[in-house]
C-alpha cells in the first residue's frame, strides 16, 4: 500500500480559484480541472472568501498614533 501525501495549496492559489468561482463564468468542475483541485474544495474556498471578504475592510487604516516618549 502506498502512502499518498496531501497537497498543500498556497493562499494565492486559493484566492485565484475562489475569485474565479465567484465570477461564475465557468463551472466549478471546469475551474477544478484547470487548477487541479476537487470541485468540492473550489466551493469551500468560494464560501470562505465570501464570508471573510467584509473583514478585509473592517480594519482602520491610516497612521498609527505615536506613543509619547516623554
Amino acid at each position: 500500500m502506498s502512502e499518498t501525501k496531501r497537497k498543500n495549496f498556497s493562499g494565492e492559489l486559493k484566492a485565484k480559484v475562489a475569485l474565479e468561482a465567484i465570477r461564475g463564468i465557468r463551472t466549478v468542475n471546469e475551474i477544478g480541472q484547470e487548477f487541479g483541485v476537487h470541485p468540492t474544495q473550489v466551493g469551500l474556498w468560494k464560501k470562505e472568501l465570501q464570508e471573510q471578504a467584509s473583514s478585509l475592510f473592517d480594519a482602520k487604516r491610516g497612521p498609527k498614533p505615536a506613543e509619547f516618549a516623554g
